[in-house]
């Protein structure tokens, strides 16, 4: 059997998806849904590998969107504490559907392109909670994942036709993610129809700017890693 695609049930009590351009006055204010970079970063949390790239197709918004503000501390760089008032999404749960494709923009790593092994390696992950933290949009929103199948259970847009957003940020694009070997940022407008939202690829987004060029660090065997597995890890490996 071979499949690369995933789905799973992401939750936690706060989240805070903004953009850094609303962040100059040290105030944060979430944006109303996730964006796709924020949810392509939790399912790299659950597992990563730079010979395979995760794209994030649909989200499922669970529970009614609200927000609360906090005050908060933040420290300085000049030094000492200030105080900025910080609006987060609250109790917050998705549904993510997500499949990976292999990253060609790195030929060194073509061994490593096993769908199988990918796979179940990533299934078992979802299964344990991911491999690392799970925090949705700021490091202190922390969140737990799990596997699910997309679409059970009773969401409470479900019977909401459409909702637009409006135009905000989509993702980033590193340098070895494209075949140009630039790093550009991605906008668009969301649109959500009976509570689900269907994400485009970066690159068919409307709008986009160049933040820089990258040359693409390579990997090479013996420097960086020893040997890259052939084989498919059974179920209960590490």
């Amino acid at each position: 059997m071979k499949s690369n695609r995933l789905t799973y049930r992401v939750r936690a009590r706060n989240a805070l998806f903004s953009e850094p351009i609303t962040r100059a006055g040290g105030e944060k204010n979430s944006l109303l849904v996730p964006t796709y970079q924020a949810l392509k970063g939790i399912t790299e949390s659950i597992y990563f590998k730079p010979s395979i790239m995760w794209i994030v197709e649909r989200a499922r918004v669970m529970n009614p969107i609200k927000t609360e503000v906090k005050g908060i501390r933040p420290v300085k760089y000049s030094g000492g504490n200030d105080l900025s008032f910080y609006n987060y999404l609250c109790d917050v749960e998705y549904q993510v559907e997500v499949r990976f494709v292999f990253n060609e923009n790195r030929p060194e790593l073509k061994e490593d392109w096993n769908e199988n092994k990918h796979f179940f390696i990533a299934k078992r992950s979802l299964e344990r909670g991911g491999r690392r933290d799970i925090f949705l949009g700021t490091r202190e929103c922390q969140g737990y994942v799990e596997p699910c199948e997309f679409g059970s259970g009773a969401g409470y847009y479900d019977t909401t036709e459409s909702m637009e957003f409006g135009l905000q940020y989509h993702s980033i694009v590193y340098a070895d993610e494209n075949a140009q070997a630039q790093r550009t940022v991605k906008f668009w407008k969301p649109k959500m129809e009976k509570g689900v939202i269907t994400f485009v690829p970066p690159e068919l987004c409307p709008i986009e700017r160049l933040i820089s060029a990258n040359s693409i660090k390579t990997f090479t065997v013996g420097t960086d890693f020893q040997s890259v597995e052939r084989e498919f890890v059974p179920a209960g490996g590490q």
